[in-house]
């Protein structure tokens, strides 16, 4: 085979004849050597290729300056989030009344518990509108009936007022868990005996023949007082 001859090849910038336009190559530009920068056409001519490692940092400063907006972002989304709560709490506790306790009529066990003739039926008579009936029942036993009445007081505690006719014995230790007699109770009516309860209760007990009264709970001493004075 026989080798080409140089004049076979095809010159990529030939000078034409005289007369005519000179033959442009469509081979496309030359590669670059090592250490030069790579060359790309457009409109004014040939220009360098811009280096890729001179757009790598402006999306690491996007990444950082997005991370940094990240803890002002997340506290305006829980602000957004808090403020409806706290309108709705400011209506539930404002207009709904969502802090007042449920109160009770305490009528119908009072008429049940007279009705039973059980035993004579006190209800508490003269107690400020301080005092909220939270719990009114009547409920017949075996050996007697027991109405048991419970009161949120002028301060926020607790009080029961229980009149039953259950033997002493039995009712004592039942409603008082274990509570014991301290001595008399520094009321009008002589009768009442001091006496300590559950927990952190202490309770006022009136030992009657048919009846034995019984008010008891965590309001102070002076708040069991008033309602022990407003049994009649």
């Amino acid at each position: 085979m026989e080798a080409a001859h140089p004049a076979d090849r095809v010159p990529t910038d030939a000078t034409p004849p005289d007369g005519q336009p000179p033959v442009r190559s469509t081979a496309g530009p030359t590669p670059p050597t090592a250490g030069e920068p790579a060359l790309v056409e457009s409109s004014g001519g040939l220009a360098p290729l811009a280096d890729a490692g001179d757009h790598a940092a402006p999306p690491a400063r996007k990444d950082r300056a997005r991370s940094e907006r990240s803890p002002r972002d997340m506290a305006l989304s829980l602000l957004v989030l808090l403020v409806p709560i706290a309108l709705l709490l400011a209506f539930y506790r404002g207009v709904l009344g969502g802090d007042e306790p449920a109160t009770v009529d305490p009528a119908p066990a009072i008429e049940q518990a007279r009705s039973a003739g059980a035993f004579p039926v006190s209800p508490p008579e003269g107690l400020s509108s301080g005092w909220r009936t939270v719990s009114a029942r009547y409920q017949a036993e075996a050996g007697g009936g027991t109405l048991r009445i419970g009161y949120l007081t002028p301060e926020g505690r607790g009080a029961q007022l229980v009149e039953s006719n259950v033997p002493a014995d039995k009712l004592l230790p039942a409603e008082l868990k274990g509570g014991q007699p301290q001595g008399p109770a520094d009321l009008a009516d002589g009768s009442w005996q001091r006496y300590t309860a559950r927990g952190n209760e202490q309770a006022l007990v009136l030992l009657e023949p048919n009846r034995t009264v019984i008010v008891v709970g965590d309001a102070r001493d002076n708040e069991l007082r008033q309602l022990a004075t407003a049994v009649r």
